[in-house]
């Protein structure tokens, strides 16, 4: 590059660079990147390609993945037609984005025979290997996998063969190859050829601590990723593993722990990648043109709030929405507790399976024994208290159980407050269970259809507007029974119990004292009598489809299922379509 100066105002400018045509071959497929230095390109130009070293390609296309891929947690548990399958995902580090499953059933026969698909590299599938997401808006990142997977296009691989996966990840992983790569694919397109052409050195590959810092953050991150529910390998929430291994009754001190730990876990993982990046900086020597340094808005890890939310807000507004997110996600659990996904005397999923098939099976043996699971999988969230097994009453029992008797006031609020840290505006008359209760009917759903991409696996039925009568109703325990039984044991009930208010706020208007207190009473019977009239058409429309005895295919997925019950369940359109 040459320092010209400006005529107009006799400053020095630099933007004039030279480079002849011959320095653009030294780079595989002759990117124009003319500011590409004299070592970047010596480096191209005396290194081997990584595709002489691994075995690079993208995977399948389906031809119909609406048909063939599903979200891991839509079909029922250990069915052997659902195969893990890499699919790229959002930008993320070493390891991650497991979510999606391929039907595999008899071999992959139904996908080989479809016209359409095509399923390349085919001779990979089910080995370990190094994955990243192919479209990016920025750089990509690379991903471990473990065996007995499945790849596809947009989530193309990489099978290590003369050189450890583990410092090839690290390689992969490093600013060096991403400083290589901005010119290599500066559409953001990471085609497999293009990882194919990077340069390989002839250097120490078999450094223990380039394969060992590697490892240390594959570990980081696999933890991290399944500490959240959308893992298949998500054991229990992090707030309820702390408090086993540290009893306190306050929750408050569990949610301390937890952010504590995250810290440590954030600053480790930054040090280790800047270790990463000064490891292979100094084997290229690079290092006069890059430095090790790692931001804490790139380490890719969920429990680290300035990757997870982005953007330019303070560490305080960061801090908060992070606590308001953790106890979102800890009565997200307690939800699956209650309809027996989890249960606090196991880890993992406890059911998954479908139809209710085998869930009495589990009851009898014990499963659910600390905190019953719910007899039928059907929980009310009403907006007022008409239910005592309803949401709200179910999640105090399920605090007080793991936490205590003693600090349950404390630790209610400390949920209340926490929930209005982001999740919902706070409201200045309102009690800890006023807010308990409001985001479960307001908020919970809403939160739930973004945590599981709009593929919920608990469903919301709900007679309208008026919210007269919802209830979530897990997908997995779903059976022809459960609209009937929704009826009976609510809906039917329920009306009775509006009727009898009715009666009594009539009886109010009519001995009220005052015009104030008569007005207040008309207020609240108007409201109620909109309720009424709407849970009566909602009973008629649910009675139809009782009648109907309708079943489900879980491995039809979220989006076929949903939308046979009409407009009883809430965003239909939003998530089976306009049909």
């Amino acid at each position: 590059m040459t320092d010209i100066v400006s005529q107009s105002e006799g400053q020095v400018v630099d933007y004039l660079f030279h480079a002849s045509a011959e320095d653009f071959k030294k780079i595989p497929g002759s990117p124009i990147a003319y500011w590409v230095s004299n070592k970047i390109r010596e480096i191209f130009s005396s290194s081997i390609s990584l595709n002489s070293f691994s075995d690079i390609g993208k995977g399948l296309d389906t031809g119909d993945n609406n048909r063939f891929l599903r979200y891991w947690f839509e079909v029922e548990e250990l069915s052997k037609k659902w195969v893990p399958c890499q699919k790229g995902g959002t930008f993320r580090k070493w390891y991650g984005n497991n979510e999606i499953v391929i039907n595999w059933a008899n071999n992959g026969s139904e996908l080989k025979n479809f016209k359409g698909s095509n399923l390349r590299n085919s001779h990979n599938y089910f080995k370990s290997g190094i994955t990243w997401t192919r479209v990016s808006s920025s750089s990509t990142a690379f991903r471990f996998f473990e065996e007995n997977q499945i790849f596809e296009s947009t989530g193309p691989c990489v099978f290590p063969k003369k050189i450890k996966l583990e410092s090839l990840i690290g390689f992969l992983n490093s600013n060096i190859t991403s400083t290589f790569l901005r010119f290599m694919a500066p559409t953001l397109d990471f085609q497999s050829g293009h990882i194919s052409l990077l340069p390989v050195k002839d250097i120490d590959w078999e450094n223990a601590l380039i394969a060992e810092t590697a490892q240390k953050c594959i570990n980081f991150s696999a933890k991290d990723w399944n500490t959240f529910e959308t893992s298949w390998d998500f054991t229990e929430n992090p707030l309820i593993k702390i408090h086993t291994q540290n009893p306190v009754e306050a929750l408050s001190k569990n949610y301390q722990a937890w952010s504590d730990s995250n810290a440590k876990t954030i600053n480790e993982m930054q040090r280790l990648e800047e270790e990463n990046n000064r490891l292979f900086i100094e084997a290229y020597g690079l290092q006069e043109e890059l430095t090790p340094d790692v931001s804490l808005e790139e380490i890719t890890l969920t429990v680290n709030p300035k990757y997870r939310y982005g953007g330019n807000a303070s560490d305080e507004d960061l801090a908060k929405r992070f606590q308001s997110d953790t106890v979102c996600e800890l009565i997200s659990y307690a939800i699956g507790c209650m309809i027996g996904r989890y249960s606090l005397d196991r880890l993992g999923l406890v059911y998954a399976h479908a139809g209710n098939e085998g869930f009495t099976d589990l009851v009898s043996e014990g499963a659910y024994q600390t905190f019953p699971a719910d007899d039928d999988g059907i929980i009310p969230i009403t907006d007022e208290e008409w239910f005592a097994d309803d949401a709200t009453n179910r999640l105090v029992e399920f605090v007080k159980t793991v936490w205590g008797e003693a600090q349950l006031t404390q630790n209610l609020s400390f949920i209340a407050e926490s929930l209005c840290l982001h999740a919902l505006k706070p409201k200045a008359s309102e009690s800890a269970l006023e807010t308990i209760r409001r985001y479960l009917s307001n908020q919970f759903y809403k939160d739930h259809m973004r945590t599981y991409k709009k593929r919920p696996i608990y469903w919301l039925f709900s007679s309208g507007k008026q919210k007269a009568f919802e209830c979530v109703v897990y997908l997995h325990r779903y059976n022809e029974a459960t609209l009937s039984r929704m009826r009976t044991e609510y809906v039917i009930p329920l009306m009775g119990k509006y009727q009898a208010h009715v009666e009594q706020l009539q009886n109010q208007i009519e001995q009220a004292d005052t015009t104030a207190q008569a007005n207040k009473a008309k207020q609240s019977l108007t409201s109620l009598e909109k309720k009424q009239h709407e849970l009566t058409e909602f009973d008629e429309k649910l009675k139809h489809f009782a009648d109907m005895r309708i079943s489900l295919d879980l491995d039809d997925g979220v989006k076929v299922n949903y939308g046979k019950f009409g407009d009883l369940l809430v965003d239909v359109k939003g998530i089976a379509g306009k049909k």
